[in-house]
């Protein structure tokens, strides 16, 4: 059973070469959705080179008209560590973006960098791969509502995957 617990190594994503462009006013006003809650997180599975695992909280997850596929993630490290963050991916152009990051007191923290970056295939913990692919854009399409993609999650698979 997974249980969030203060005090959070709560970090944001580094940028690198692969940063995009700004967001756009639209997305900039995006509000945080609710801490993650215990009951509704669901574990989805990454990779077997990786210790972590990986949570989307089901009560977030919002497939908007824009595309965009916006969800909290949460990552909790073999040692306890958990990171927090709401997040977001491009279907169309197989990227994410960092929104928000969480901290140790359950509140919000506006991410460090605001750009939409290409979804990295060869990092160990593929967990943006794994989302983008398994669960939330199949075919490079955005899933059509909430209910769709929890079920993905629930299942270790979208359903028109083979």
């Amino acid at each position: 059973m997974f249980l969030l617990c203060a005090p959070f190594a709560v970090s944001g994503f580094a940028g690198g070469a692969d940063e995009v462009e700004s967001p756009s006013e639209s997305e900039a006003a995006i509000t945080p959705p609710p801490f993650p809650r215990h009951r509704e997180l669901i574990e989805f599975p990454v990779s077997s080179a990786t210790t972590n695992r990986f949570f989307v909280d089901g009560s977030t997850l919002s497939p908007g008209k824009d595309g965009i596929v916006r969800y909290v993630l949460v990552i909790q490290s073999a040692g306890g560590a958990t990171n927090v963050s709401f997040e977001g991916l491009r279907c169309a152009t197989g990227e994410y973006r960092v929104f928000a990051t969480g901290r140790g007191d359950g509140s919000w923290a506006p991410a460090r960098l605001a750009s939409w970056r290409k979804i990295d295939g060869i990092t160990v913990n593929r967990h943006h791969v794994a989302l983008y692919r398994e669960f939330f854009c199949p075919l490079s399409l955005p899933i059509v509502d909430a209910a769709e993609g929890r079920e993905a999650l629930r299942l270790g698979k979208h359903p028109v995957l083979p």
